[in-house]
């Protein structure tokens, strides 16, 4: 029996595993796609490390105390910025926006904090890379592996291409990346962006993954 398309209810990473099927893989060796998107490294030009040492810095000093939204706006925005993350002729960034679909009979529906996606002005349609974050280090409400999971699940009915999908998760100060092929998702080690080498990394991937979307994902 289909399950009712109205009903809405929260998945953990466990639960999607068992209804689905997943297989869960961690490590930055752990998956080939996760390991050649992760061996990169990036360059700033002196205006990019100027911006660089203000919000690393900040960070340092301030992170542990910021709400969800200075954390977006003081630190993450400009994380993306440097990452060059943004609208291009081909794909667009959205913020706080839905996506839903019928999964195996199973109704998924869950907000993404940031997507990079093909679209038609404020509308996404084909999604491409999902950015959830959750700020506190551990939250019994909360479980932004599943809700990012649940995004790729849907993304695979929305796409029905096949191709991989990408994504990150920032868990206070630690970000994480993922990278999701039919049923299989791999999880990198964690980057503490209050230590200099990894906040550089994580730019390092956000810009490896534009290369990826425009070499390969894009249709």
């Amino acid at each position: 029996m289909k399950e009712k398309q109205n009903k809405q209810r929260n998945y953990s990473e466990a639960d999607l595993i068992l209804l689905f099927g997943l297989k869960r893989l961690v490590g930055n060796q752990a998956h080939p796609l996760m390991s050649e998107w992760l061996d990169c490294s990036a360059k700033l030009n002196d205006a990019e490390h100027y911006l660089f040492n203000l919000i690393w810095k900040d960070a340092q000093k301030k992170i542990d105390g910021w709400h969800e939204e200075d954390l977006k706006m003081k630190f993450i925005c400009f994380v993306l910025l440097l990452g060059h993350l943004e609208d291009n002729g081909q794909y667009n960034t959205y913020f706080e926006r839905t996506v839903q679909a019928t999964v195996e009979g199973h109704f998924l529906k869950t907000k993404t904090d940031f997507m990079v996606a093909k679209g038609v002005l404020d509308k996404p349609q084909q999604p491409y890379f999902h950015f959830q974050e959750w700020k506190k280090h551990r939250d019994p409400h909360g479980d932004p592996v599943g809700q990012l999971i649940e995004a790729f699940l849907c993304a695979q009915v929305l796409n029905d291409n096949g191709k991989p999908l990408y994504g990150c998760t920032i868990t206070g100060k630690y970000w994480e990346f993922f990278v999701m092929q039919e049923k299989t998702y791999c999880i990198s080690k964690s980057y503490d962006c209050t230590e200099r080498d990894d906040l550089l990394q994580i730019i390092a991937v956000l810009r490896q993954f534009k290369q990826i979307l425009e070499t390969r994902l894009l249709e």
